[in-house]
């Protein structure tokens, strides 16, 4: 277990064990996900273009607008950590 504690400002520093385990670089983003009483999920929201290059051109695809995606990512993220 990694502990961290939260400044006056609510800042909290990501232990390096944990950055580490996530993968996470300077400058990514983090998600909260409050999980019923006082329990919260975090989990790492940013990915870099060689991660998902290619994997939104598919041949016959329509076209989909930046509004739709966003909520289609989202839903997926609802479903993944219910």
């Amino acid at each position: 277990m990694q502990i961290a504690k939260m400044t006056s400002k609510g800042q909290v520093t990501v232990p390096k064990a944990v950055r580490d385990a996530l993968h996470l670089d300077t400058g990514d983003k983090l998600e909260f996900i409050i999980k019923g009483n006082r329990d919260a999920l975090i989990r790492p929201v940013t990915k870099k273009v060689d991660d998902v290059f290619g994997r939104l051109q598919k041949p016959g695809r329509k076209p989909v607008s930046v509004k739709e995606m966003d909520l289609a990512v989202k839903q997926r993220m609802k479903s993944t950590f219910k």
